[in-house]
Formats: structure tokens, sequence, C-alpha cells
């Protein structure tokens, strides 16, 4: 997709803006960094978000794994991870969080935290909220959820994902009019850098 025909989407949709659930699933947008060469930062990322959602923070919604450190017992976030979850909130996302889990390994430790539960019961429980639900994650993993909530509360999807990290289950959902458009992260470069150059 070309930047015009970006900026013609983005003007169709901003009618929609207020009526747009966006689901930021940050461990999927995370990894889109090995495949694109440019790190996301949160406050470029809040303003794309921004670009889909506005007026009610509730509906732009970032997911993201709390990292306390491989000891259960720890009760402080690691730097990192604090920065995280504060940059997010200073610009305006609504910030849904859970516990990393470090699962032992043969190389010592994996970290693992899984929030598609709870992207899934928040889109149902928000349903009257929003007409549209953009998904930052190309994981195919919330299709069932779109499907359930396109069939049966007529709820319109859009996935946004880097081209190397969309799951073949997107595709067949889009094919089969779940979701209604599927967009690449590398199109939209092209605005995160105006972002920083803004900075």
């Amino acid at each position: 997709m070309k930047p015009t025909q970006i900026k013609h989407y983005l003007a169709q949709h901003e009618v929609k803006r207020s009526r747009t659930i966006v689901i930021v699933d940050y461990g999927n947008v995370e990894k889109w960094k090995v495949s694109l060469g440019w790190l996301i930062g949160i406050a470029q990322l809040a303003r794309l978000v921004r670009s889909f959602s506005t007026e009610k923070k509730f509906l732009r919604r970032f997911y993201y794994g709390a990292d306390y450190g491989p000891h259960e017992s720890g009760t402080e976030l690691i730097p990192w991870s604090r920065s995280m979850l504060e940059q997010a909130a200073a610009n305006s996302l609504e910030v849904v969080s859970k516990r990393v889990k470090y699962i032992h390994s043969a190389n010592g430790y994996e970290k693992k935290c899984d929030l598609d539960v709870e992207m899934t019961v928040d889109l149902i429980r928000e349903r009257d909220n929003y007409d549209t639900i953009v998904l930052f994650s190309g994981d195919g993993d919330l299709v069932y959820a779109l499907k359930y909530l396109h069939e049966t509360y007529g709820k319109e999807a859009i996935v946004f994902g880097a081209r190397d990290h969309v799951g073949r289950e997107i595709f067949d959902a889009k094919a089969t009019g779940v979701i209604k458009d599927i967009f690449f992260a590398e199109d939209f470069e092209y605005r995160l850098n105006r972002d920083r150059m803004r900075n």
C-alpha cells in the first residue's frame, strides 16, 4: 500500500475512529523489529494507533507481559519492563498486563506470557462500544474470536502486522470475509519516520 492509498484509507476511516477498538499485542509487535530492521517506539506506535481510534482511551488497548525477573517471589518490575508500561500509559494507551513466566530450558530460562484470553474477553466485553476492530498482531490465535464477533455481532476486523509475521489463519479469514483488510507495518514506516522527525 502506497502512502497516498494509506492517507485515503485513513481519511475514510475518520468517521469510524470513535467506534474503533485497537488491540495491540505488544509481544507480537516487538518481534517485527527482527524482520523490519527498525525499532517501534511506544510514542510512535501510540500515534499510529490514534490514526485508527480516538476519544475513548479504553478502546486503545496495550497488552504487555510485565517482567518481574526469574524469581517467582519478585515484586519489582525490571527497569525495561517498567519503562515500557509507563510509556504506554503516558501515551494514552489502556494498559493490560500479566506477569511473565520464566520457564526452565536447556539454555537457562525462556520467557512466556500469553494474553490471548485477556484480549478475547475484552473484545467480547466491550462489544457495545465499538464497530471496528484493529488488531496489531499477525498471530492467528484470535481468528476464532474475530469470527464469532463478526458472525454474531457484525463486527468488522482489520489486522495490522509485518509481512513475515502474519499467520496463514489471518489470510484464510480474509478470504472468507471474517477479516476485512490486512495492513503491513512496512507500508506505514513513512508515518513512523515522519513522527520521529517531529520530535
